[in-house]
């Protein structure tokens, strides 16, 4: 048997690699990416550097889906650093724990009205004492350099104040949707945003869901024909009266903001275009003190102008179900779990020759909230307009309050283009988000 001077270990192996490539390369060959265009060699398992980033082969053959390429997060001190203002369900159980996984974003400070918690929080994720704030700490927040934006996550009513007080405090704002409880608090929200020039940025987490993405791909690419008929459904049981999403003077409404919120979206996210009409009606069971101050369910139509129609329907009496569903005339695209934080399922059904096919599309799984935040990091870093700034929270509070004006009139309410906004597709929006940071 070889002692150990001879034995061949994995480092070995590996310097032997090495050797070998590099002999390979002086004789002009060697191994190269397996697509794009041709670049420096890389050996074949321990990679090269390439444009700031760790490259590998694709070691798998021709059959195999290839790999994604290995995460390049920035430096912590290089990244955006955020303060979480409000550390509930949302900020404990997805939100902070996305932070781990965002390559441009980090967490340097929270916000809190409950200190103990805030103190217990920061502990757990590394946040120096000092960095812990109340709701009256804006002054001091202001003055700490390690924050350069704030993600606004207390309960909707609050938002405008927090929002106006993050952009006084000189901070850009990423804000949870909905935006506000009016139309008019989303106003002052935009304006006040604009006066200190800060961004500000909406949580519309599916516009940067990759399954949410493709189907609005394949609605605007014409693949299977012009999108005709849309259905949107977002539907879960509400038990626990106490919350404060049964409260009017926080929340503004049920499970139309609430979750409704995202059929309306994701099928305005969808098409590109702006409804004309609305006619909708909401339902509320008159034995169930639940739902004494907000609605329990509303159903609502959208026209378009391309005469595209979009059927949609929110409650929170009904068993959990989220669905999109797009009709052309050459496809049935399914979307099953469409608004949830994961689990997307996506089909799409068509005439295959004399069959007709039901083929369910995979993509790699990604985590939507970090791919939003680490988008709006991008922006502040590189100065760009978000997808979805405060314009798309103002036109979905606008169409809101259309929609419950249609509920409560019974009568169908016409709708203009947004203000101020520009011509075609995307009026409200910023540029498509880049996968590659």
């Amino acid at each position: 048997m070889a002692d150990d001077d001879t034995r061949l270990s994995r480092r070995t192996l590996l310097r032997v690699g090495g050797a070998l490539t590099g002999a390979a390369l002086a004789a002009g060959g060697g191994a190269r990416a397996a697509s794009g265009p041709p670049g420096p060699a890389i050996p074949a398992d321990t990679g090269a550097i390439q444009g700031g980033r760790v490259v590998f082969l694709n070691w798998r053959g021709a059959g195999d889906q290839p790999p994604p390429p290995p995460p390049a997060p920035q430096p912590p001190g290089q990244r955006v650093g955020y303060c979480i203002v409000g550390l509930g369900r949302l900020s404990l159980e997805e939100i902070l724990p996305a932070l781990g996984e965002a390559r441009r974003s980090r967490v340097t400070a929270l916000m809190s009205g409950s200190p103990d918690k805030a103190k217990l929080v920061a502990r757990q994720y590394g946040v120096p004492e000092q960095a812990v704030y109340g709701y009256g700490d804006w002054d001091r927040l202001k003055a700490n350099p390690d924050v350069q934006a704030v993600y606004v996550v207390t309960p909707n009513a609050l938002h405008r104040d927090h929002v106006v007080a993050a952009a006084g405090a000189g901070k850009h704002v990423l804000c949870e949707k909905p935006m506000a409880t009016s139309s008019e608090e989303a106003r002052a929200m935009i304006a006040a945003c604009a006066q200190a020039n800060v961004r500000l940025m909406i949580a519309y987490r599916c516009q940067y869901e990759p399954y949410n993405r493709e189907v609005a791909r394949l609605a605007r690419s014409g693949e299977f024909g012009k999108p005709r008929l849309i259905q949107a459904f977002n539907g879960q049981t509400s038990g626990l009266p106490e919350q404060w999403r049964l409260k009017r003077a926080l929340s503004g409404g049920g499970a139309l903001p609430d979750i409704g919120l995202y059929c309306l979206n994701g099928v305005r996210a969808l098409l590109g275009e702006e409804p004309d009409l609305v006619r909708a009606q909401s339902v509320s069971p008159a034995d169930d003190p639940k739902f004494r101050e907000v609605e329990e369910s509303v159903s609502f139509t959208l026209r378009f102008p391309s005469g595209v129609v979009a059927q949609c329907m929110t409650s929170y009496g009904v068993h959990e179900s989220r669905r999109l569903t797009l009709h052309t005339a050459g496809a049935e695209i399914d979307l099953e779990n469409a608004f949830a934080y994961r689990g997307q399922r996506l089909t799409v059904t068509h005439r295959d020759g004399k069959a007709v096919s039901r083929d369910e599309r995979v993509l790699g799984p990604k985590n939507q909230f970090a791919l939003e935040i680490d988008h709006f990091s991008r922006c502040i870093q590189e100065n760009r307009r978000p997808r979805t700034p405060g314009e798309e929270g103002l036109q979905d509070q606008v169409l809101m309050e259309a929609i419950y004006e249609a509920a409560r009139t019974g009568a169908a309410v016409t709708v203009g283009p947004p203000p101020a906004a520009g011509t075609g597709l995307d009026a409200t929006r910023g540029p498509e988000p880049d996968d590659a940071g």
